[in-house]
């Protein structure tokens, strides 16, 4: 295991240097990431086939393998997300608010940068760019600790990003990547508090849940994702499979990915038959509770376990409710608080539905697909918090900050 004391003596030195940075600077960095990127696409595709030929030999599941494969794409949506960035404006130095007390004191509320940001995530080798770019871009200097199933393609991205910190004058320890695979490693990283403001996990619920117990750095959670679409009686029935189909096959092994339906008892019977035909071309299994499986032999038989899983595979959960109380309550007692959509033509069911459910995300007649910083306008993300506490939904760059309060005076003096 590797001594990370060097590493956070670096990252610390770097958001010192971050701190005096202007607007300017730090976007010349950044599009010179995405242009170096865009060049160097063929060595990372080739770091990149290391990793997925390792994974597979590993027995990976290909849902998993999805999430780190590159493709050129992939990496050109990298560097959009970097030049996004640079058209986002910079939070750092604005003031919220500024009051004048009744001694004359002025005081203002600033953003700052959180300083120093630890990133523990697996696979998905895109995290690496998205982090760095939004903490570069708020002032934070980042450490990041990927997944040894990507390893190989970390390395090879966070040299080019080093590489375009160099070019611009910056210290390349704005951004650096553990590349020691102990896990020990992690352990040490997590109580890193002389060095590491906070630390944000991105990945499975076992990693979520090491990070959250084991802690002494502060943590923004980042969570999984049990995503609900409900289906009411009112719905759109070729809207609900449409939206159901994408939500669930379009990328399987992420977190907005829907992994269960629950559908009003007016339509199940006609719907099942119908989700059954959809979901058949793309192989997905439907594990439906005894109501749907009388309308639908194909359906296998559900378990208390599959209302409450994350699958990431081509698995439906399928569950009857006679009313949208019963929807919300199924909902809110076994979601991860991620993103949940109702397909509706009822107002006042759309509006209970977005004013009652508990999560990070409620959509009225769309995909959960869409939460992701990229979609929201964000440029990327650096994950979706499915807390309450600081920041809630896709992360941009204002959840990457903090404030502090400045105060003018002219010689006041408290009696």
């Amino acid at each position: 295991m590797i001594d990370l004391r060097p590493i956070g003596l670096t990252a610390r030195e770097a958001a010192f240097f971050l701190n005096k940075a202007k607007t300017d600077e730090k976007n010349r960095v950044l599009l010179t990431a995405a242009e170096d990127l865009t060049k160097a696409a063929e060595d990372i595709l080739k770091a990149n086939q290391k990793d997925i030929q390792a994974a597979r030999a590993a027995g990976m599941k290909e849902s998993l393998v999805d999430r780190l494969k590159l493709t050129k794409a992939r990496i050109e949506a990298m560097a959009e997300g970097l030049r996004q960035i640079v058209s986002l404006d910079d939070p750092i130095g604005e003031v919220l608010e500024m009051k004048k007390r009744p001694n004359g004191l002025l005081i203002g509320k600033m953003v700052v940068p959180l300083g120093v940001i630890a990133m523990i995530y697996e696979s998905r080798p895109n995290v690496t760019v998205d982090a760095f770019g939004l903490c570069f871009k708020t002032g934070n200097a980042v450490v990041l600790k990927g997944g040894s199933d990507a390893i190989h393609s970390n390395i090879c991205i966070a040299h080019i990003l080093q590489e375009a910190l160099d070019k611009n004058g910056f210290p390349t320890g704005c951004v650096q990547l553990i590349e020691d695979t102990d896990r020990e490693t992690v352990k040490e990283l997590l109580r890193m508090n002389e060095y590491i403001d906070v630390i944000i996990p991105r990945g499975g619920a076992g990693l979520i849940r090491m990070v959250v117990q084991n802690s002494t750095v502060p943590v923004i959670e980042t969570g999984t994702g049990n995503c609900h679409v409900y289906v009411d009686e009112s719905a759109d029935l070729n809207m609900a499979l449409d939206i159901i189909e994408n939500a669930k096959t379009q990328r399987t092994g992420v977190c907005n990915a829907c992994e269960s339906v629950v559908v009003h008892e007016a339509v199940v019977e006609k719907f099942s038959k119908l989700l059954a035909e959809r979901l058949s071309k793309k192989n997905v299994e439907i594990r439906g509770d005894e109501i749907a499986r009388q309308f639908e032999g194909s359906f296998v038989p559900a378990t208390e376990e599959d209302w409450g899983t994350e699958y990431l595979d081509l698995i439906l959960s399928f569950k009857t409710v006679s009313s949208i109380d019963e929807a919300i309550r199924h909902i809110n007692k076994y979601n991860t608080g991620h993103s949940e959509a109702i397909i509706t033509r009822d107002y006042e069911n759309a509006q209970r539905f977005l004013n009652e459910i508990d999560a990070a995300a409620v959509y009225v007649n769309a995909s959960t697909r869409f939460t992701d910083g990229f979609e929201f306008g964000f440029g990327a993300e650096i994950g979706i918090s499915t807390q309450k506490l600081h920041a809630r939904g896709p992360m941009g760059l204002m959840a990457l900050t903090s404030t502090k309060y400045i105060i003018y005076g002219n010689g006041q003096v408290r009696k």
